[in-house]
């Protein structure tokens, strides 16, 4: 029985690169990995997009064009319940940000609920409808009353993009640490760059280094999501 993630969190929390990070940290250290793309909200990142590059690594990507509408349901529903009936060691749901995203997750949930899963709420503390702690947990408990699932740990995925420095990231912690007094959640990360670790080393806990992977489609250069 394989190990199922479930990656949820508002537009632009940053879902969709810590699920790609997950992926590709998960293959290079030798896991057999499903990502399945169910963010149907936002189509300019979606983890689907990077499928040729992640497939060539290994990663099995489940990535629905029509899910969440009328067409062809069935067989959307298929494709994605193959991913609980040939199980790889960890499935990673990277889920769509509030209500019809969560819908759409929440069409999974007896399976996922079978099998065992986590799920992880991600936060980033500048995005302007999240601007407090107090706005972050009222949006997954909207999540969680639509989807019917609990998530079980916060990743703390603030920042600012590529302009983001070490004291962005540390004037976000206290937000996060509301936010897991509020929803009696854990901190399980606190997501930084490469460039950012040296500076936050001994100055906040479970530091997880990511890279932005996610770019907009009319730009070359890379943005968080």
């Amino acid at each position: 029985m394989g190990e199922y993630l479930v990656i949820a969190g508002h537009y632009g929390s940053g879902k969709t690169t810590v699920s790609l990070n997950l992926a590709l940290e998960s293959a290079h250290a030798g896991k057999s990995v499903t990502l399945v793309d169910l963010d149907i909200v936002n189509p300019y990142f979606r983890s689907g997009d990077s499928a040729a590059e992640l497939e060539n690594l290994g990663i099995r990507v489940i990535a629905p064009q029509m899910l969440g509408t009328t067409s062809d349901a069935p067989s959307i529903r298929a494709e994605v319940m193959s991913a609980f009936d040939s199980p790889t060691d960890l499935t990673i749901f990277d889920a769509g940000g509030d209500d019809a995203g969560a819908a759409v997750l929440g069409r999974f949930r007896e399976k996922l609920e079978q099998s065992g899963y986590t799920m992880l709420y991600v936060i980033n503390a500048y995005r302007p409808m999240t601007r407090t702690p107090e706005d972050c947990a009222a949006i997954l408990s909207e999540i969680e009353q639509v989807c019917r699932l609990k998530a079980s740990g916060i990743i703390n995925n603030s920042n600012l993009g590529k302009a983001t420095t070490a004291q962005d990231i540390l004037n976000s912690l206290p937000f996060a640490q509301e936010l897991s007094r509020i929803t009696g959640l854990p901190i399980t990360a606190v997501n930084v760059t490469i460039n950012t670790a040296p500076d936050l080393a001994g100055k906040a806990e479970n530091l997880r280094v990511v890279k932005r992977l996610v770019k907009l489609p009319w730009e070359g250069e890379n943005h968080d999501t």
